[in-house]
């Protein structure tokens, strides 16, 4: 891997065999193949969905790169989450809320947990 293919590099510039900077990132992207494999999600339904979360980010100035690119997934993913009925209306902004919680509570250098919700 080259110097310019880490975590800021453009998508155009990095290979797909170094795809995560971050573990959530192969857990968000799992999910995805996951529901697609069981049939949850269409692999047409996906990747609409990931391509209006890309253009949008895209046109409001977003850099081209990992981060932004998994954010995209994130977002793809409970949009269609949302519209599927697959998270109960307000449990996944509750659950965002408990884990920013967490976040912002645990002392530095310590695993951020999250206790029953």
């Amino acid at each position: 891997m080259k110097a310019s293919d880490g975590p800021s590099a453009a998508l155009s510039e990095r290979t797909r065999d170094a795809a995560f900077s971050e573990p959530w990132q192969a857990q968000a992207q799992a999910l995805v193949e996951q529901l697609v494999a069981r049939g949850v999600l269409g692999v047409e339904e996906w990747s609409q969905a990931l391509g209006r979360e890309v253009r949008q980010a895209r046109e409001s100035g977003r850099p081209d790169d990992l981060e932004n690119h998994y954010l995209c997934v994130l977002a793809a993913l409970e949009r269609l989450s949302q519209r599927k009925n697959l998270v109960a209306s307000g449990e996944l902004e509750d659950r965002k809320a408990a884990w920013r919680d967490a976040f912002e509570t645990t002392p530095h250098g310590k695993p951020v947990t999250l206790g029953k919700v």
